[in-house]
C-alpha cells in the first residue's frame, strides 16, 4: 500500500483528545447535563415537548460507500451472484438498505475520489479502463460508476451525496460532472449522458468539494489557502451550471491534525461566500487513545460534541469577519468506530480487484459507543444537517456480505434505531446524572440521554446509554406539560460480554431484546437502564 494511506490510518487511530486537553474535551456535560448528588443517585431527565431544536434533517442519518475494498464490488454490486438482480445489484443488501430507510449516501469517496476521473466510469462498460487505484493500491475496473450509483440510489430510496475530485481534478471537471448529472439536454455533457442511455437528469443536490485535503496522505494534498481558492473556483463554476446545488467545503480531518481549526479558518476565508456547509470527520477507537479502558471509551462521544462546537465556532468567526448573513451548517460525513484494521493487509490492496480491506469486526462495546455518538448527533442537530456513518457495507460497516447472504454487525442496531425512531425534532433536555471519574477525562455522567419529539404523531423517542459497567441505573423522567399515555417500544442492547460479536455462524450474539415497559404515574416515569446498555423507549400520546 502507499505510504500516505498507511500514515493516514495510523493517525486516525490516535484521534481522541491528542490535539485538545482532556479537560477541554471531557470536563463538561453534553447538552444540559448537570451532576446529581451521590454516585448511586437516580438520573433525572426533564422532558418538555415545547423545548425542541429545529426539525431534524433526515440526512443526519446518512451513510457512505467508497470504491474501497468490498464496499462496492461484492458489497452492493456483484454481477453473476445468485443474490444479484439483472443490474448486478445485490438484492439482499438493497432490501436491507430499503428497509433501513437510509436517506443519503456519500459516494465515491473518500481517499479514492482524489484520484478518480468520473469519465472512466460512464458509457459502455466494455470500453471502461482498468486503472491502478492509488489511494488503496487496488485495481479499479470502473464497471460501477456514476449512472450505476444513481440507479442503485433510486432503488434504495436514498439521495446521493456526490464527492468531487479536487486532488488531481480541476474545477472545470467538477462543473462538467454537475452538467452531466443535472442538466436535462442541449449541452456537451448532458447530451453525453443521454448518449449513455440516461434521458432524465439525476438532479443531484448535495456535493462534497474534495476529501480530507489537509492530509499529507491525500492525493493532491495542498495548503489551506490553495484548497480554499480551488474550492471557491469549483463552487462558482458549479453554480453557473446549477444554481440550486448545496456545496460542502472540506474541513479538517480531525483534532489529531496539527492544523486543526486553523485549516478550517483559512479555507473559509477563501470560500465562505460560495459554500453551504463544512465537513467534519472522526473515527473512534478503544486502542491508543483509551488503552482499552472501556469506561473512557464509552465517553468518547463527548469529544465528538467538542469537535462540533469548535468547528461551528470557527464557521461563526469567519461569518462575523465577513459580516455575512449566511450561517454555515456542518456535514459530519465520516464518523464511526475504527481501530483494529489500521495497518498491514487490512489497508494494503496489493493491486487486486476488490480486496478485503478495513473489514472491521464490531462487538457490543463498539455498538454502545455508536449509540452514544448518535445521541451526540441528535443533540447537535440544530447545526449538523448531514452525517454519514462510514461506511455502509463490508468496509468499517454495519452490514457484511458473503456469497450466501448478509450479516448485521452489532453497530447495525443503534444506527437502525436512529433511522426508525428519531423523528420530528430533538428535545432540549435537562439531565441530572451521577458522575464517575476516569484519569484524564475529569467527570463523566453515567447516563447519557437524547430524545426526539414528533409533533405530528405526538411520539417521544428516548435514547439512553448507560455507561455503568457493573450495575443498572435508575432513571426518573419528569414530564412537563403532559405525560404520554403509553409505551410503544422498549428495547435494549446489552450483555455480559462486552467483547461479544456477531458472525455468520452466530448472527444473534449481539442483538436487541425487549425489556419491561416503563410505567408512568402522574407526571413521572421510572425505570432501570441495564448495565452496559443502549436502549430505545418510545412513548405515544
Amino acid at each position: 500500500m502507499t505510504s500516505f494511506t498507511r500514515r493516514r490510518f495510523l493517525q486516525q487511530a490516535t484521534t481522541a483528545g491528542a490535539a485538545c486537553s482532556a479537560n477541554l474535551i471531557f470536563g463538561r456535560f453534553s447538552s444540559a447535563q448537570t451532576p446529581a448528588s451521590g454516585a448511586n443517585a437516580s438520573t433525572r431527565v426533564y422532558l418538555d415537548s415545547r423545548r425542541t431544536l429545529p426539525p431534524l434533517d433526515r440526512n443526519l442519518f446518512g451513510s457512505f460507500l467508497e470504491h474501497l475494498g468490498r464496499a462496492i464490488y461484492g458489497g452492493i454490486y456483484e454481477p453473476g451472484s445468485k443474490l444479484s438482480d439483472s443490474n448486478g445489484f445485490r438484492k439482499d443488501v438493497l432490501d436491507e438498505v430499503q428497509h433501513l430507510g437510509v436517506p443519503i449516501i456519500r459516494y465515491p469517496g473518500g481517499n479514492f475520489v482524489s484520484g478518480y476521473h468520473w469519465q472512466n466510469g460512464v458509457g459502455p462498460k466494455k470500453g471502461r479502463p482498468r486503472v491502478l487505484e492509488k489511494a488503496w493500491d487496488s485495481i479499479e475496473t470502473n464497471q460501477f460508476g456514476t449512472n450505476e450509483f444513481m440507479a442503485w440510489c433510486r432503488l434504495a430510496g436514498a439521495a446521493p451525496l456526490m464527492g468531487l475530485n479536487l486532488g488531481t481534478g480541476t474545477p472545470e471537471q467538477a462543473a462538467a460532472l454537475v452538467e452531466y448529472c443535472n442538466v436535462e439536454k442541449g449541452t456537451r455533457w448532458s447530451d453525453l449522458r443521454r448518449e449513455h442511455g440516461i434521458a432524465e437528469p439525476h438532479r443531484v443536490q448535495h456535493w462534497c468539494l474534495g476529501n480530507e485535503m489537509d492530509g499529507p496522505w491525500q492525493i493532491g494534498h495542498m495548503s489551506a489557502t490553495e484548497y480554499g481558492l480551488k474550492a471557491a473556483d469549483a463552487a462558482r463554476q458549479m453554480r453557473y451550471v446549477d444554481h440550486g446545488v448545496k456545496l460542502v467545503a472540506c474541513g479538517s480531518s480531525g483534532p489529531f491534525m496539527p492544523t486543526y481549526l486553523e485549516w478550517d479558518r483559512e479555507v473559509l476565508e477563501q470560500c465562505y461566500d460560495y459554500v453551504d456547509g463544512l465537513s467534519l470527520h472522526r473515527y473512534f477507537g478503544n486502542a491508543r487513545e483509551t488503552n482499552g479502558d472501556t469506561a473512557k471509551y464509552l465517553a468518547m462521544n463527548l469529544s465528538m460534541e467538542r469537535q462540533i462546537a469548535e468547528t461551528a465556532a470557527v464557521c461563526d468567526y469567519v461569518q462575523g469577519r465577513k459580516r455575512s448573513a449566511k450561517k454555515l451548517w456542518l456535514s459530519f460525513d465520516e464518523w464511526n468506530v475504527s481501530y483494529r484494521t489500521t495497518s498491514g493487509d487490512a489497508v494494503d490492496g496489493k493491486r487486486q480487484e476488490s480486496p478485503h480491506l478495513l473489514e472491521e469486526v464490531y462487538n457490543l462495546e463498539d455498538a454502545l459507543l455508536v449509540g452514544g455518538l448518535i445521541n451526540s448527533l441528535l443533540r447537535n442537530s440544530d447545526r449538523v444537517k448531514v452525517a454519514c456513518l462510514a461506511q455502509l457495507v463490508n468496509v468499517i460497516a454495519p452490514i457484511v456480505t458473503n456469497s450466501n447472504g448478509l450479516l448485521r454487525q452489532s453497530i447495525f442496531y443503534p444506527y437502525s434505531w436512529a433511522l426508525q425512531f428519531a423523528r420530528g425534532a430533538a428535545v432540549n433536555l435537562l439531565v441530572e446524572s451521577p458522575q464517575y471519574e476516569v484519569p484524564g477525562m475529569d467527570h463523566v455522567p453515567y447516563v447519557d440521554v437524547a430524545a426526539t419529539y414528533n409533533a405530528e404523531s405526538k411520539d417521544f423517542s428516548v435514547f439512553v446509554l448507560n455507561r455503568d459497567l457493573s450495575k443498572a441505573r435508575e432513571l426518573e423522567f419528569l414530564w412537563e406539560g403532559s405525560a404520554p399515555s403509553r409505551v410503544v417500544e422498549s428495547q435494549t442492547l446489552t450483555g455480559d460480554d462486552l467483547k461479544a460479536l456477531n458472525s455468520f455462524e452466530a448472527p444473534q450474539r449481539v442483538a436487541p431484546r425487549p425489556f419491561e415497559k416503563p410505567s408512568t404515574s402522574g407526571m413521572r416515569t421510572r425505570f432501570e437502564a441495564p448495565p452496559r446498555s443502549y436502549s430505545i423507549i418510545q412513548w405515544s400520546s
